[in-house]
């Protein structure tokens, strides 16, 4: 039987990636982005190389009413998987922003992928098979720093969720994963401008996306409610648990590197 995943955010960086790891487990995609040439160009890639099938869904997921736009798209298909990637990193400090820049930023990083569950989550409990996958951030497990005001905010949001996810759907078939990567090599950075900081980290402090996509689909698939990929993140989020304090320092001395701070 095929199964079929729902990616949104498909179209570059960790969600092509992700993409790429589910046409090589014989999934099928459905590619939800903006982009839909890129959506075009990744779907015939997936096809010539593992003769996988794509429905390619252009959508603007900023929209309030983009989550029912996009259950229409969808045509009553059936959805067996789903992997909420579509997000950006909103620079600047808290107030050098509108509040519907940050509406709209909350919008799309927190409300989406929650009425995207619940709107795809029935079916699958009903069918007794379902992968559910949101993507957050090490910065979710990290104090908040300047700069990083409302990004790691709604990715604590995103493990929480997962979290209690994963507990109600025990033995229902149906799997929730929060992916928490740390520093991972996409043109997330080239969008919020942090490039040349991210082209400054030690090499074992940056991840290729094909590889964290490859040990996300295996923690989705071994049903772990949140996986921080790399044994560095892992000792970072264990250091603000045991010393937050030095966390704390530790944020606020690299904020200005890592994110757009003024």
């Amino acid at each position: 039987m095929v199964r079929r995943i729902l990616i949104t955010g498909a179209s570059a960086g960790l969600g092509a990636a992700l993409a790429r790891e589910y046409a090589a487990r014989d999934w099928d995609l459905i590619l939800v982005a903006r982009r839909k040439e890129r959506l075009q160009a990744l779907a015939a890639e997936l096809k010539a190389a593992h003769n996988t099938d794509s429905q390619i869904i252009a959508a603007d997921l900023f929209s309030e009413t983009a989550v029912d736009e996009l259950m229409a798209a969808l045509g009553g298909v059936q959805v067996d998987g789903l992997i909420n990637n579509a997000g950006y990193g909103h620079p600047g400090t808290f107030l050098a922003s509108s509040w519907e820049d940050h509406r709209r930023f909350n919008h799309l990083m927190s409300v989406v992928p929650v009425q995207l569950t619940r709107a795809l989550l029935p079916g699958m409990v009903e069918r007794s098979f379902g992968r559910i996958m949101q993507v957050a951030s090490l910065a979710g497990h990290m104090p908040g720093s300047k700069g990083h005001t409302l990004y790691a905010a709604v990715k604590a949001y995103l493990i929480k969720f997962s979290e209690s996810l994963n507990a109600e759907m025990a033995q229902t078939g149906v799997h929730v994963s929060a992916l928490c990567p740390g520093f991972v090599l996409t043109e997330f950075h080239d969008v919020n401008g942090t490039r040349e900081g991210i082209n400054s980290l030690p090499g074992f402090m940056v991840m290729k996306a094909d590889d964290c996509a490859r040990l996300a689909a295996d923690a989705l698939e071994d049903n772990r409610a949140v996986f921080i990929s790399g044994r560095v993140n892992r000792f970072l989020a264990r250091l603000n648990r045991w010393a937050p304090w030095l966390g704390r320092k530790v944020m606020n001395s690299g904020s200005g590197k890592y994110r757009k701070a003024d």
